[in-house]
């Protein structure tokens, strides 16, 4: 990763932070999510914060969970928030060829034939639009997305420094203070929405979701804890590629490169496969006590990977025959593993990539894992992207779908119209119109984000007139909704 977003041209953007991949989706990889464009989406979601992965030092925790009960309290969840007006139709996402290679960006929008007003992204050509032509934008709860604008504002440059320096003048509480149309009409006054598309005009992509696992583990090997997550081999520098999951459980010079680099055990290999997919994790160390006698709580970080490539699961039971495309999720995987646990290893083997961790604090445990921006990820409001397409540090609006249970009578998708800002990027999100949505952590984290594939349209929100000083929020405030949405920062 490079120390700034991958916008080109002369336009700076937000530094970058952290030089770390966040690895594949595990189940995403059964299609090819390297897709040029995006889909439809609501306001109404809320965080899934919730409760922590249960672990009773039995094999296979989850496997038993009531995923019946975790569906049925998102939905009444949903049943008390306020309705929305419909997403705009959009078609569903279409297979799409492979993405082409990187293009010159241009340094500044330009006028194009047509009389429409683009601008070219590595990876993206960024077309120009009004607030009126944004789908749901008077719906979301936009003053919940600002926390996570303020923090990437922690980090701006260039054309943001203006927006930002005022950002961060008003606060990371400012947000929740003003309230949502008055963080809606300063975001309209201050910045601008472009619709993001590849460069052959597709405007439909993908959106999918990732989360950070939280599980029971231990120090030392005990009991039903016994895969360990590991920290780097020493050799994993020099040794490129590293060697695979079948060649470090099977060979002893590959297994000898892993002696004494234990760093945590869990009681489910399937957790330790996810944990590796998901980059990270919250653990509950029952063998490493606080001074109360409760155990510690760490989080693991993604520290690097064996550079083998990386192979779904997922796809490996489909092209077994276990479940078909449309069934392939994390609920199925273990499913599958609960009736077949002699075949546990050479499902785990069909995956070559092993990831590597190190050990860090928790100590703001209502914030996500440091994203690839090195900002704390906010759930529900942070997503991965294409950094050739969307620099990070850029708010976004999705529109998309909600995701759900497969079923072959499903009822009509409700839409997932929000504000989020890229913070993060992820070896499979690659594409226009590509975005991998942050879902928090706990068991309703993990079952939606097993199930978010969804049509996806994308807008990038960019400061108007980066030579002008943004609109005060007292201005905007003294001005009603429609004059503040059309008038000019002040030069």
């Amino acid at each position: 990763m490079s120390s700034r977003g991958g916008g080109g041209g002369g336009e700076a953007t937000f530094a970058g932070g952290s030089p770390l991949r966040r690895p594949e989706n595990i189940v995403h990889h059964t299609k090819n999510t390297k897709s040029a464009s995006a889909a439809s989406a609501s306001s109404r979601i809320s965080h899934m914060i919730g409760r922590r992965l249960r672990s009773n030092h039995q094999p296979h925790p989850r496997v038993r969970a009531s995923l019946a009960l975790i569906i049925a309290a998102f939905l009444a969840a949903c049943g008390q928030l306020p309705t929305h007006q419909p997403a705009t139709p959009i078609p569903p996402a279409q297979p799409q060829p492979p993405v082409p290679g990187l293009h010159k960006p241009s340094a500044s929008p330009e006028i194009q034939p047509d009389g429409s007003l683009a601008w070219n992204r590595a990876r993206a050509r960024w077309v120009a639009t009004d607030w009126a032509s944004v789908p749901g934008w008077t719906q979301d709860r936009v003053g919940e997305a600002w926390s996570a604008l303020w923090r990437s504002c922690q980090r701006a440059t260039g054309d943001w420094l203006p927006v930002c320096t005022q950002a961060r003048t008003l606060g990371a509480g400012w947000g929740r203070e003003a309230g949502d149309e008055t963080v809606r009409r300063w975001l309209e006054a201050n910045l601008r929405p472009w619709q993001v598309q590849s460069y052959d005009g597709q405007t439909t992509g993908l959106l999918t979701g990732y989360f950070e696992p939280q599980v029971d583990g231990m120090r030392k090997p005990v009991g039903a804890f016994q895969t360990p997550l590991f920290r780097p081999p020493v050799d994993l520098a020099t040794r490129k590629p590293h060697y695979t999951r079948a060649e470090l459980d099977t060979l002893p010079e590959a297994r000898a490169s892993l002696i004494g680099r234990e760093l945590m055990y869990v009681a489910d290999p399937l957790d330790a496969l996810m944990i590796q997919v998901q980059g990270s994790t919250r653990i509950r160390v029952l063998d490493d006590l606080t001074p109360e006698g409760q155990p510690k709580q760490v989080r693991l970080a993604f520290a690097g990977h064996n550079s083998q490539p990386y192979q779904s699961v997922a796809r490996w039971l489909v092209d077994q025959g276990a479940v078909t495309l449309d069934q392939a999720s994390w609920a199925s995987i273990r499913g599958w593993a609960a009736a077949n646990p002699q075949r546990v290893a050479e499902m785990l083997r069909a995956n070559p990539r092993v990831v590597f961790f190190r050990e860090e604090p928790l100590t703001q445990p209502d914030q996500g894992p440091v994203g690839a921006q090195g900002i704390p990820l906010t759930p529900g409001r942070s997503i991965a992207v294409d950094r050739d397409a969307v620099p990070y540090g850029t708010p976004v609006w999705l529109d998309s779908t909600e995701p759900q249970a497969w079923s072959a009578t499903a009822a009509p998708a409700r839409p997932l119209q929000r504000l989020v800002v890229a913070q993060d990027t992820g070896g499979a999100i690659v594409g226009a119109v590509r975005a991998d949505y942050f879902w928090g952590w706990g068991d309703e984290a993990l079952t939606q984000a097993g199930r978010t594939k969804q049509p996806l349209r994308v807008w990038a929100l960019w400061p108007r007139d980066t030579a002008s000083t943004p609109m005060d929020p007292a201005r905007i405030l003294s001005m009603g909704a429609d004059a503040a949405t059309h008038a000019q920062p002040a030069k």
